[in-house]
């Protein structure tokens, strides 16, 4: 149930009878070097009157700022009204014990790295065992705001900070984490990859892609532990007049898979910088929940989980050109190219990309939405390596959007949001796809040269890495 840890337990065996016990006692032992997983559910308990954060319309906003403190969480935008379904925390916790991983989603807007470094000093302090820690935000639109301590960016989609929020935010993310970590037992993993309905179109009039991965993490005896989902889509189903607090439609999707496997199902969003829902509104929400929901149940079917002895991480940092708003393509061709707003004082200079492979499924995570044509091209040089790609968009941080140069050159939401240019997308992709192969511990063919970012070079920490990490 919501709330407590879901997932199977050994005890299930015994409940099934004899044959059960033997069966179950048999995939132990050649399960005796298997890497453990636990996953759980936690609720995102928020004030009452918490803003939501994702449109910055003024259909969201308060027609004047709150100075006069007549809300207790808002000061630019409405306070939510209350609750159209719940918004979670979800963590699965995988342990080789050389390597540990703990990977929450959220649905949230974004995350960025303040937010991420609360969530792991949380743990520290609770006593949490140390783990490479991914937290990815579902991109939903109705998620609950004012939890990010950047004025800009308060300012723009998601409200100023208000320290209450943040704290409930974050204590959800350690209360999924430590339930998913002490209900770990033996676990058996597989991964497929199946086609999704047409749900989504194109920002850009261009190919989608319509893979869903679904990763099935089960007990030794079969029962249950976790389903991790990975589709690009917006969570923009909900309109921008809406002020209940929603996981839009990929939490709506998750629910209703969490209520037929009875486990928590962590949707990951994947390279979704031009990719948005086909419908809109309340029906055609809960129709494409209803549509998502039976296609990742067919690859849940279809996977077969085997015992897996390996959980290997690695990261790497990637230098990035100097962020800046262009006024030509937020306003017009017309404007000066030279006009511009820099944004160095708010943002990094770099990424930190950080991979993770379990078994024959490797995943990478993005700090933003990257474009589905750099998503295509990693997945195309990397299935060699791994049967299962996936792509953990808007994970540990959120730097804007990653086009590719024909689609940054125009003028338009998505053109402006590319904060660090036409280049930075080609960047990322080329650190994804070399944390791939190391992972494989493979050298990768040098077929082309690598884009250049800046006259830096990427920091990584070397080999792929079994030590475990916070």
């Amino acid at each position: 149930m919501r709330g407590e840890v879901i997932g199977g337990s050994i005890l299930l065996g015994l409940l099934l009878g004899g044959a059960s016990i033997v069966g179950t006692a048999g995939a132990a032992e050649r399960c005796a070097g298997c890497v453990t997983a636990g996953a759980a559910y936690a609720a995102l308990r928020v004030p009452a009157g918490t803003p939501l954060a994702g449109y910055g319309g003024m259909q969201r906003r308060l027609l004047f700022p709150d100075i006069f403190d007549r809300y207790a969480h808002a000061f630019w935008f409405r306070p939510s009204v209350g609750e159209h379904d719940p918004v979670a925390a979800r963590a699965l916790v995988l342990d080789s014990r050389a390597t540990r991983l703990a990977w929450v989603t959220l649905d949230l807007i974004a995350v960025d790295r303040s937010f991420t470094r609360a969530v792991q000093d949380r743990l520290t302090r609770a006593g949490v065992p140390a783990a490479t820690l991914i937290v990815s935000a579902s991109h939903t639109h109705s998620g609950p705001g004012a939890f990010m301590d950047s004025e800009l960016r308060g300012l723009i989609a998601l409200d100023r900070l208000d320290p209450v929020v943040r704290e409930a935010l974050v204590e959800g993310v350690v209360t999924a984490v430590r339930r998913a970590d002490g209900g770990r037992v033996p676990a058996l993993v597989a991964a497929t990859r199946v086609t999704a309905p047409a749900v989504t179109t194109s920002r850009l009039g261009r190919p989608l892609d319509s893979e869903i991965v679904v990763v099935k993490v089960t007990g030794v005896g079969g029962e249950p532990l976790a389903l991790v989902w990975n589709f690009a889509i917006h969570g923009t189903m909900l309109p921008a007049g809406n002020l209940h607090l929603s996981g839009d439609v990929m939490g709506v999707a998750s629910a209703l898979l969490e209520r037929k496997l009875g486990a928590p199902a962590l949707f990951v969003n994947g390279a979704v910088g031009d990719v948005s829902p086909a419908g809109h509104g309340m029906a055609a929400l809960r129709d494409t929940a209803g549509a998502l929901a039976a296609a990742v149940e067919t690859g849940w079917a279809q996977a077969k989980p085997v015992p897996v002895a390996t959980l290997r991480v690695s990261r790497r940092t990637v230098p990035l050109p100097q962020p800046a708003v262009s006024l030509k393509h937020c306003i017009g061709r017309w404007v000066p190219a030279f006009l511009a707003i820099p944004l160095g004082f708010e943002l990094p200079a770099e990424a930190e990309l950080l991979a993770a492979a379990v078994g024959d499924t490797a995943w990478v995570t993005i700090p933003g939405e990257l474009q589905t044509s750099f998503g295509q091209a990693i997945k195309r040089e990397t299935r060699g390596l791994f049967p299962s790609v996936l792509l953990a968009g808007l994970s540990n941080d959120y730097l804007g959007y990653f086009m590719a140069p024909d689609a940054a050159g125009h003028v338009g939401y998505v053109a402006c949001a590319t904060l660090y240019g036409p280049d930075a997308g080609g960047c990322l992709a080329d650190g994804a796809i070399e944390l791939f192969y190391r992972l494989a511990e493979r050298p990768r063919p040098a077929t082309r040269p690598s884009p250049v970012c800046d006259s830096g070079s990427g920091r990584d920490d070397g080999r792929a890495s079994r030590r475990s990490e916070r």
